[in-house]
């Protein structure tokens, strides 16, 4: 019985027709490259694209700058103007300017040495 039913099953699998699809496999037809123009053009197009992303990148950026600065107090809108060109010379590693040099507070070997701590227990 058992082997009956084998053989019904794999002679049912064998008579099955296979319908064969229309331009599934290789075709014969040699497929062209694209052209010297036809690349050129696309890559013209995909820098256009970049250049129109970072622009759009760009202007997002300026937007947040402008909102934070927008939201911020008098007084510390005033201190971040004055900061600025501090921190864009600490970030290139440029000195002060001469004159600003000149009549800054004096940083020198006693500034270095620990200054006495008075005591908080009173003596007699």
């Amino acid at each position: 019985m058992f082997k009956l039913f084998f053989i019904f099953i794999i002679a049912s699998f064998i008579s099955i027709p296979c319908v064969s699809q229309d331009g599934g496999g290789k075709s014969d037809v040699p497929k062209h490259e694209k052209s010297f123009k036809s690349k050129r053009k696309l890559a013209k197009a995909d820098r256009k694209a970049a250049r129109e992303k970072r622009k759009e990148e760009k202007a997002e950026q300026k937007k947040i700058r402008d909102h934070h600065k927008r939201i911020q107090t008098k007084e510390v809108r005033k201190r971040m103007k004055r900061n600025k060109g501090k921190a864009i010379r600490n970030n290139t590693h440029q000195r002060e300017p001469f004159f600003q040099r000149l009549f800054q507070k004096k940083r020198g070997k006693a500034s270095k040495r620990a200054k006495e701590k008075p005591s908080k227990v009173q003596q007699y």
